[in-house]
C-alpha cells in the first residue's frame, strides 16, 4: 500500500469543498457532536466522583471507619477495650454507648444520644473535635447537631430534657427516666440527617443515668478499614462483630454506583450520534467521488489503499473531535473548581460548592469507548468505498 498516495488523498478531501459545502458542513457537525459528547461525558462523570467522594467523606466521619459492638450485652467493657488497644496500637479505639432518647425545650425532637469520651472521640472525629474546641463537656452536658440545635430554640448554656427509653419503678407506678442537661454546643457534619438526630454526652454521665457498666461497642480509626476489618474479625469473640462505613450505607452507595453507570451510558449515546454524521458523511462524500474513485483505482490504486482513505479520513474527524472533547471537559472542570457557577443547597448535598474528582479509570473508560465507537462506524463506509464498480461508473458518469 502506497501510503504517501493515501495521506495525499486523505489531505485533500479534509479540505473545505465550496462545491459541495454540505459535506465539509456534516463533518464539521460529526466534530462537533463527538467534541460535545467527550466534554460532557469527562464533566458528568467528574462531578458524580465528586459528589461520592464528598458522601463518602461525611459518611466517614460521622460513621466511622469500622464500629465495633456486641450482640450480647456485657461483652465490651474496659477490660475488652484494653486488649484491643494494648493488640492493635495502630489503631485507635473510642468505646461508646449508645441510646435513643427524646430531648425537650419547648418541642420534643428524637435522637440518637451518644455517651463518649470526648479526649478520645475528638481524636478519630474531626466534626465533634472543631465543635469542642474551646469547650470542655462537664459531667451533664450536651452536644448537639446544629439543625437540632436550631429547631430546640435554644442559646449555649440552656437546659433541656432528656427522656430515655427505659424506665424506672416507683410502687406500682412506672416512669420514663428523665435527666435535665446543658446544650454547651453543636458541631455541623453538612448532612441534615446527622445534624438534627444525634447528640453526644459524656460516656460517665450516660453511665450512671443508664445505670450501665459496659459498652455499645468502639468507634474504629484506621487509614486501610477494607484491610483492618478482616484482621479484626479473626480475633474477635464470638457475640461481637465488626462493621465499615461502606456496609453500614451500602443500599446508598450501590444507588450511585448505578446511577453513575446510567449516565455514563446514556452520555456515550450523544458519540453514538455523532459517529452516525462521520458514517453518513462519508457515505455523501463517496457517492459524490464516485467518479474520482473509480478513476484511482482503474490508474492502479488498490482496494486496500481506497478503503484506508476513507478509513483514515473518519478517523481523523473523530480523533480530532475526542481531543477537542477532553480540552473542553477539562476546561469545565477547572471552571466549576475556580467558580461558583452553580450553588447547591447544603442541607441536601452537604457542600455548597458543585465538587469534581475524575478518576483515570473514568477518564480511559471515556477516551477508549469513544475511540472504539469512531472506528467502528468508519469501518461500513470504507468498505463501501472499495467496492465502487469502477466499469460501471466510468461508462455511466
Amino acid at each position: 500500500m502506497n501510503k504517501q498516495f493515501v495521506w495525499f488523498i486523505v489531505r485533500r478531501y479534509l479540505r473545505f469543498d465550496k462545491t459541495q459545502p454540505f459535506i465539509s458542513i456534516s463533518f464539521i457537525l460529526a466534530f462537533l457532536g463527538i467534541m460535545t459528547g467527550v466534554g460532557v461525558l469527562i464533566i458528568a462523570m467528574s462531578i458524580m466522583n465528586g459528589m461520592d467522594k464528598e458522601f463518602q467523606n461525611k459518611l466517614t466521619i460521622m460513621n466511622y471507619p469500622l464500629t465495633i459492638y456486641s450482640q450480647v450485652a456485657g461483652m465490651i467493657d474496659d477490660e475488652f477495650v484494653s486488649k484491643l488497644q494494648a493488640k492493635y496500637p495502630h489503631l485507635k479505639f473510642s468505646p461508646y454507648i449508645q441510646t435513643s432518647a427524646i430531648i425537650k425545650k419547648t418541642q420534643l425532637h428524637g435522637i440518637i444520644l451518644y455517651g463518649v469520651n470526648f479526649d478520645k472521640e475528638k481524636q478519630i472525629n474531626p466534626i465533634l473535635a472543631k465543635a469542642i474546641k474551646h469547650i470542655k463537656p462537664k459531667k451533664f452536658d450536651i452536644i448537639v447537631g446544629q439543625e437540632l440545635f436550631n429547631d430546640l430554640a435554644v442559646a449555649k448554656g440552656d437546659k433541656v430534657l432528656l427522656v430515655f427509653s427505659t424506665s424506672d419503678v416507683y410502687g406500682l407506678d412506672v416512669a420514663p427516666r428523665m435527666k435535665r442537661v446543658r446544650v454547651v454546643g453543636y458541631f455541623h457534619s453538612g448532612l441534615n440527617a446527622y445534624d438534627k438526630a444525634i447528640a453526644y454526652m459524656p460516656i460517665s454521665a450516660l453511665k450512671v443515668i443508664l445505670k450501665q457498666t459496659f459498652y455499645s461497642g468502639v468507634h474504629v480509626y484506621c487509614k486501610h478499614p477494607f484491610r483492618e476489618i478482616d484482621i479484626l474479625k479473626k480475633d474477635l469473640p464470638f457475640g461481637v462483630s465488626v462493621v465499615g462505613w461502606w456496609q453500614q450505607n451500602g443500599n446508598f452507595f450501590s444507588a450511585l454506583k448505578l446511577e453513575k453507570r446510567a449516565m455514563f451510558l446514556v452520555l456515550l449515546l450523544i458519540i453514538v450520534v455523532a459517529a452516525l454524521n462521520i458514517v453518513g458523511s462519508l457515505l455523501m462524500m463517496i457517492m459524490n467521488r464516485k467518479k474520482e474513485i473509480a478513476l484511482m483505482i482503474s490508474l492502479g490504486a488498490t482496494t486496500e489503499e481506497v478503503k484506508a482513505i476513507f478509513f483514515r479520513l473518519g478517523v481523523i474527524v473523530g480523533i480530532v473531535g475526542i481531543v477537542a472533547g477532553i480540552l473542553v471537559g477539562g476546561f469545565g472542570i477547572w471552571v466549576l473548581n475556580n467558580f461558583d457557577i452553580i450553588s447547591l443547597p447544603a442541607d441536601v448535598y452537604g457542600t455548597t460548592k458543585i465538587p469534581t474528582d475524575l478518576s483515570y479509570v473514568d477518564f480511559i473508560s471515556i477516551v477508549c469507548g469513544a475511540f472504539v465507537i469512531v472506528i467502528i462506524s468508519c469501518i461500513y463506509p470504507a468498505k463501501k468505498a472499495s467496492e465502487v464498480d469502477v466499469l460501471q461508473t466510468l461508462k455511466f458518469e
